[in-house]
């Protein structure tokens, strides 16, 4: 069993029938909703306007990845420094509170390897 699903939950267990069976849960969104949604708008004019302006519409495909990028490495940096706080002010960061964080880091590692 991998180390980091060794801790399951009792939901795990039932959900496992009765077996320690680690639940994969599958790949979240990398962006809130509502960006994704933003941003896959301004995507539709960007591929729209190659038509008539090729060049501008690489630099705005540019300016969007960059920006959805910006924000996943914002997103990290903040769960990151979220749990530096709890250490810095020497509280107990529980081991559940950790697990999630390496699964959360794991997931996203295996879909920047895939890509």
């Amino acid at each position: 069993m991998n180390p980091v699903d060794e801790h399951l939950s009792t939901a795990d267990f039932v959900a496992g029938g009765g077996q320690n069976v680690a639940r994969e849960e599958g790949p979240g969104p990398l962006l809130p909703g509502d960006l994704a949604e933003e941003l896959r708008r301004h995507w539709d004019g960007v591929q729209t306007g190659f038509v008539d302006e090729p060049r501008r519409a690489v630099e705005q495909a540019d300016e969007l990845v960059a920006r959805a990028m910006k924000h996943i490495a914002e997103s990290f940096a903040n769960e990151r420094r979220n749990l530096e706080q709890q250490w810095d002010r020497g509280d107990e960061v529980n081991t559940e509170d950790l697990r999630q964080a390496l699964r959360k880091y794991r997931t996203f590692f295996q879909r920047l390897l895939s890509i």
